[in-house]
């Protein structure tokens, strides 16, 4: 380690630190690999791999939707999955005036949580990298075709809703709606290829 400080505690506390952040790091190592070694066995390891596919979902994302959701496609509609997930305005209505405000937050908070850091990573300009290419590989050419569109969809609609001066908050928050749309669609295509 090549940073130094003035004061021999400084150094200490230091080191403590990187220790911990080391043993820390090992342990969310070994986690993921428990989870992956767990994902052969389970039911809905078809949809968590198609889950996969989708820019910003990776393996933790995927089975936290999954694992607290359930069967995703047990929905008659995304609007219905994205209700029950609190994604939808909340509403104010008398007579004929109606209000709309911020999202319900009703339902799945955690679920809500991960959709949205996973729609910040539709900033970014669609494209189909290597990594998502090798995630992509083992699924169907529906849920790829699904992935694909999602990702053109999600990074225009991103930087639409920038350019007409949304902030970056409700931003993510919309593209984590619409992204709850993509994920309704792929559990149905997966489960429709298992019959």
């Amino acid at each position: 380690m090549t940073l130094k400080f003035e004061a021999a505690v400084q150094q200490i506390v230091f080191q403590e630190y990187v220790d911990t952040v080391a043993h820390l790091s090992s342990r969310v190592a070994a986690l993921e690999a428990e989870m992956v070694r767990v994902l052969d066995h389970f039911s809905l390891a078809p949809v968590v791999r198609a889950l996969m596919a989708l820019r910003g979902v990776q393996l933790i994302t995927a089975l936290t939707v999954v694992a607290e959701i359930g069967d995703l496609a047990r929905f008659d509609s995304p609007r219905q999955l994205m209700s029950y997930l609190g994604l939808v305005p909340s509403e104010s209505s008398s007579g004929a005036t109606t209000r709309r405000g911020g999202i319900t937050k009703t339902g799945n908070g955690h679920v809500r949580r991960v959709l949205t850091e996973a729609a910040w990573c539709y900033r970014f300009p669609a494209r189909k990298t290597a990594h998502l290419e090798r995630r992509a590989q083992n699924t169907s050419d529906p849920v790829q075709a699904v992935a694909w569109k999602a990702q053109k969809r999600l990074c225009g609609r991103y930087q639409h809703l920038m350019r007409t001066g949304k902030l970056k908050v409700q931003v993510c928050t919309a593209i984590a709606r619409e992204l709850t749309g993509f994920l309704w669609a792929m559990a149905c295509a997966v489960q429709t290829e298992v019959r």
